[in-house]
């Protein structure tokens, strides 16, 4: 399908998604990572858990590879939505779902990685809230 990767074509085409057809998903689905983020930081919050990207980065490669799975089963909802509009645009612009590596590399960077990135400052920014004292 893809037919040889073209790393100049891959970075156009990339660049490409943010101007045309149904750029509202760069909007979507950061927005939907974090909401999925803030619900998951404050639970992460609440247990007492490690920050998420901690985990990811500290942890033994067991422990590393189910952090990993935990955050992608929490954003699968989400990858799916941006590969099937990613599946979209590639049709209405390409005439075909021509580059798959391409829809992989917008879900994962549009979806995972905003949630990656959130989960972990949500989680502390609430534990600041869980610790104070509740005002009457």
């Amino acid at each position: 399908m893809d037919g040889g990767f073209d790393l100049h074509r891959f970075w156009a085409d990339l660049m490409a998604r943010t101007d045309g057809p149904m750029t509202f998903r760069f909007f979507l689905q950061p927005t939907m990572a974090l909401i999925t983020a803030l619900f998951d930081g404050i639970k992460d919050a609440k247990t007492g858990r490690t920050p998420y990207f901690w985990r990811l980065i500290h942890n033994d490669l067991p422990r590393r590879e189910a952090a990993f799975r935990e955050g992608i089963t929490a954003t699968t909802r989400i990858l799916l939505l941006g590969v099937a509009m990613d599946v979209v645009y590639q049709f209405k612009v390409f005439g075909g779902f021509k580059y798959p590596t391409e829809t992989l590399v917008i879900a994962l960077v549009l979806a995972f990685v905003p949630y990656m990135l959130l989960r972990g400052p949500i989680d502390r920014i609430a534990r600041r809230f869980l610790k104070r004292p509740r005002q009457r």
